[in-house]
């Protein structure tokens, strides 16, 4: 079966080179006064599609585009409605801000959607999206988010394909848009804001979002905790925290966490609701200073009737209001600002708890509170000061015996969906895929990084990524768990000696 390789591999020195260099200062926020501004939102649309084996001959295809060739099945009648959706920000930014208005978004789009744009010759949505990531204005306006290239949930995804998926994302957005483009990426969404929580695996995937030049990570608010195992308290869901990462042998890794706040509903920003929270909000303490609070979203950008219909005259209406207001005053108030222009807001007032991009922090100088994953103060508090990884896997067990509400599984903002119960006969077959993948390609690799770059490595990758893509588990047993079944078939023969 033949399909062209997605860009997702063969790169990885020269990213990680380009992504370690100083971040590029962010534009200004506009004539306004930072010290004057008493809140701000930032709103962010998440867009995935999966790659499913159910092309022409069993190929790997988008789902949308299985959508657009079967329209008569479920809510495929809604494919041209999605795709207007991915491409429709490009028309909606430059409307508002010809009238004046100052607008901001986030973008995460999964790299099997941007393969799929690819696969089915959807120029107009690439090049929508091209210029809202290239266009000199934009960047004032846009911000991109870096994601896992396969939507995989980071709690049940090997420790090794962390960084995997992260690097392929990477590359696929340098491959479409540039290494400009990519190098202005230092947020990360983590698909299904899925965070884990046993040591090794929130490490792991911290220690690979520095390695990888990002700068900071958004989080759901019920997926963290403080240091004392107390919840986040209102004034700091709306400020910067610093996420703390304690491996099982007692590392640390920490990277700056943004908070969203509530469950995965899509209409908080299908109306528009950080805008208005952030109106009736004012400046809060950090440190010995003053900043402005940051109510921060992300919904899914075309999924429902709020967010297909609702959400451009919501978003609209929003940012005029928005304008209107600074337009009757000096400028003081509540605007719309993006993640990483959010932070250098601070750093520029003096705040900067990101200790000058030092991967480990310091937390001597860091003004910002200190959180870790949900659970773990009850597993530290058992385990002590100086873990080893046999006595944090004897706690987790003891843990899991005694209470009934303790999970290592990690938490999301789908708190009522497991994404590991039930599901052993998607997990064992990936967790086999990935075991095989890197006994067969490490030591080639470590021999000489080239060999990333050969059709045979790429090939494996993409099923390997592929497979760990959440939908498999979303929706449930049937088709989507025989669609993984055919795909860990297809890389495991991939993986086979030629």
């Amino acid at each position: 079966m033949t399909f062209n390789l997605p860009p997702i591999a063969g790169r990885e020195a020269a990213i990680q080179a380009l992504l370690q260099q100083p971040v590029a200062k962010v534009l200004p926020h506009g004539d306004r006064n930072p010290a004057r501004i008493r809140s701000a939102f930032a709103c962010a649309l998440h867009m995935h599609q999966p790659a499913i084996p159910a092309g022409a001959e069993g190929a790997l295809i988008s789902h949308l585009q299985y959508m657009v060739e079967h329209p008569g099945e479920g809510d495929n009648h809604n494919a041209e409605p999605f795709a207007h959706c991915y491409r429709r920000m490009a028309d909606l930014m430059p409307e508002l801000i010809g009238e004046g208005c100052n607008p901001r978004i986030m973008l995460d789009y999964s790299g099997t959607l941007l393969w799929g744009f690819e696969q089915m010759g959807r120029s107009d949505i690439l090049e929508a999206l091209r210029y809202l990531a290239c266009d000199p204005t934009m960047q004032t306006h846009v911000e991109w988010l870096g994601t896992f290239w396969g939507h995989a949930v980071a709690p049940s995804t090997p420790i090794p394909d962390l960084k995997l998926q992260i690097l392929a994302w990477q590359h696929h957005f340098a491959a479409l848009f540039g290494d400009g483009a990519l190098q202005r990426v230092r947020g990360f969404s983590p698909p299904e804001m899925h965070l884990p929580n046993h040591p090794d695996t929130l490490y792991a995937f911290v220690k690979a979002l520095r390695e990888c030049g990002y700068r900071w990570v958004l989080v759901q608010e019920h997926s963290v905790e403080n240091l004392d195992g107390s919840s986040l308290s209102q004034d700091q869901k709306v400020i910067p925290n610093r996420l703390v990462a304690r491996s099982s042998s007692g590392e640390t890794v920490s990277i700056t966490a943004l908070v969203k706040t509530q469950g995965s509903d899509t209409k908080l920003v299908g109306q528009m609701q950080p805008c208005y929270e952030a109106l009736g909000l004012g400046r809060v303490a950090l440190g010995e200073r003053s900043v402005p609070a940051l109510v921060s979203q992300i919904a899914d950008g075309e999924n429902g009737g709020v967010m297909m219909n609702e959400f451009p005259q919501a978003f609209a209406a929003a940012h005029r209001r928005i304008a209107a207001e600074a337009g009757s005053t000096d400028g003081s108030g509540t605007v719309a600002l993006n993640g990483s222009e959010y932070l250098a807001l601070l750093d520029d007032a003096g705040v900067d708890g990101d200790s000058d991009g030092d991967p480990n922090g310091d937390p001597g100088r860091d003004p910002w509170p200190s959180i870790q994953a949900v659970q773990q103060y009850k597993l530290w508090q058992r385990v002590g000061e100086r873990p080893t990884p046999a006595q944090v896997e004897a706690a987790i067990a003891e843990l899991q015996a005694s209470d009934p509400g303790f999970s290592m599984d990690g938490a999301s903002w789908t708190n009522n969906l497991s994404w590991v119960q039930g599901y052993a006969n998607v997990l064992e077959p990936m967790n086999q895929l990935s075991a095989r993948f890197h006994a067969t390609f490490d030591p080639l690799v470590a021999r000489d990084p080239a060999v990333t770059q050969t059709p045979r490595y790429q090939n494996a990758l993409l099923h390997l990524l592929v497979l760990q893509t959440s939908c498999f588990r979303y929706w449930g047993q049937g088709t989507w768990t025989d669609y993984a079944r055919e795909i860990h078939r297809r890389g495991e023969a991939a993986l086979d000696p030629i």
